[in-house]
């Protein structure tokens, strides 16, 4: 499974970026996928993941309110809409993809977000 992140960029305090994860090869072992961030020296965390089958989302609290992730099955395509972005949100975010039960994880490669006052 391969990974394709788009829509990175950068964009002022309050602004909204979306987000885009494109998977290819054998996406059909595909279970869960997830957005992660991560910033130099820092461990990766996570900041929201979808199951693509029913389609039920899980937001840790402390990014509750400003990220929404969502599927696209049709296109199967991952999204992450971020909204009201503050500095401390500037990192690279990282799609991942994940097998059922753990069996496997795949990562794609990151896209940088830079939020600036």
């Amino acid at each position: 499974v391969r990974l394709a992140e788009f829509g990175g960029g950068s964009v002022q305090t309050g602004g909204s970026l979306r987000l885009s994860c494109v998977p290819s090869g054998s996406v059909s072992v595909i279970d869960d996928m997830s957005w992660y961030r991560q910033t130099p020296g820092k461990e990766r965390s996570l900041v929201a993941s979808i199951n693509t089958d029913d389609l039920r989302s899980f937001v840790p609290v402390s990014m509750e309110g400003r990220f929404t992730i969502s599927y696209d099955p049709g296109r199967k395509t991952l999204f992450l809409q971020m909204r009201n972005l503050k500095p401390e949100d500037s990192a690279t975010y990282i799609c991942g993809a994940h097998e059922f039960g753990g069996a496997a994880d795949y990562w794609g490669q990151g896209t940088q977000v830079t939020v600036w006052s």
